[in-house]
């Protein structure tokens, strides 16, 4: 079969490989849908420290089960059959250390990763570890949800799990940075499930403002090349500042500009992580202070903020369709990363 493997960084090959075999724990799942996002570029271009090559890469997956392991419905409760389309999460996590025991699974210490240390998407098949069975983390699609709709969950669930943290109320005024993919389905979280105020988009890159605003239509739009993002969003708030602010992009000076511009009680989410060799900000302790800010992280997601993406979907409640712009056939899945890096589209997906 076709396969997309990394060796090392700016060494990924789309090769023929076998076709791997389903162990008794185990489901094969024909993929139907992986889709990219700004990891696997950053993958390509600096590797990662949890990869170990060869590996497929790929972690935003939907397909079809062609095999069932003899034992997987004892083991797992479950009632898996050929043919049942699936979504797979990416974040794995161990069930079992204090993290996961308390319920906070998407910091488990012990995470591992599909496409990471299992073999991922971007290929015509794949296997579903055991360790993805053990925890719940093969979720069904619901009938009215395409395969590259249900490939999009999983970067959905992400951000589900952000804004979990940030306690939005209806009529808050929500503050995005980054005009990707995220960036788009923060705005329809915020707005589809907890029924937020007023939304401004912030990004540099006039294009994908553009292609991003048209899709999800912000309140406004902020080119923070052209604008002081903080400036601005103190006037459109009468100088209060915003209610919560979404940091979905790798730039160090978005943290900064979003304690700046959060208003009293404010709530941040620094989504996005900062490059590693350049990973600390300024931060005005006494904004911090004196306003009552909360300032949280937020790194992937738990098998239950997957199956919760698939309903909000299903619903309509957070609509993802239009959101995938571009679809790449396998043969040309390195066009794919090409373009996810340019920012030329909103969401590409692989089809193999």
């Amino acid at each position: 079969m076709k396969a997309l493997r990394f060796y090392a960084p700016e060494d990924i090959r789309l090769e023929d490989i076998a076709e791997p075999e389903c162990g008794p724990d185990e489901i094969k799942l024909r993929v139907r849908n992986c889709s990219t996002c700004g990891t696997d570029v950053k993958i390509r271009h600096n590797g990662h420290q949890n990869l170990t090559p060869p590996r497929t890469l790929g972690h935003e997956i939907a397909g079809e089960i062609v095999e069932v392991g003899a034992a997987v419905n004892e083991l797992y409760g479950t009632e898996w059959r050929i043919g049942d389309r699936a979504q797979v999460i990416a974040a794995v996590p161990c069930g079992k250390c204090h993290e996961c025991e308390k319920g906070w699974m998407a910091v488990c210490q012990n995470q591992t990763s599909v496409g990471y240390q299992y073999d991922g998407g971007f290929a015509e098949f794949m296997i579903v570890p055991s360790q993805v069975l053990r925890v719940d983390g093969l979720n069904r699609i619901p009938e009215n949800v395409g395969f590259p709709e249900a490939s999009a969950a999983e970067p959905l669930a992400c951000a589900i799990n952000a804004q979990e943290l940030l306690g939005i109320e209806p009529g808050d005024t929500v503050v995005v940075f980054g005009a990707g993919p995220i960036g788009c389905m923060h705005i329809r979280i915020a707005r589809g499930v907890h029924r937020c105020g007023p939304v401004y988009l912030v990004d540099v890159n006039a294009q994908r403002l553009a292609l991003s605003a048209a899709a999800v239509r912000p309140d406004e739009v902020i080119n923070a090349a052209d604008v002081d993002p903080v400036s601005r969003v103190m006037e459109l708030t009468g100088g209060r500042g915003a209610d919560v602010i979404i940091t979905a992009t790798a730039a160090n000076i978005t943290q900064e500009q979003a304690i700046a511009m959060a208003a009293r009680n404010g709530r941040i989410s620094f989504f996005g992580g900062l490059p590693k060799t350049n990973p600390v900000i300024s931060c005005d302790s006494n904004v911090v202070h004196y306003r009552q800010l909360h300032i949280h992280g937020a790194n992937g997601s738990a098998p239950e903020h997957n199956r919760r993406a698939l309903t909000y979907i299903s619903t309509g409640q957070v609509p993802v369709a239009d959101l995938i712009t571009d679809r790449i056939p396998l043969a040309e899945v390195l066009d794919a990363f090409t373009i996810v890096e340019s920012g030329a589209a909103i969401k590409v997906t692989v089809e193999p």
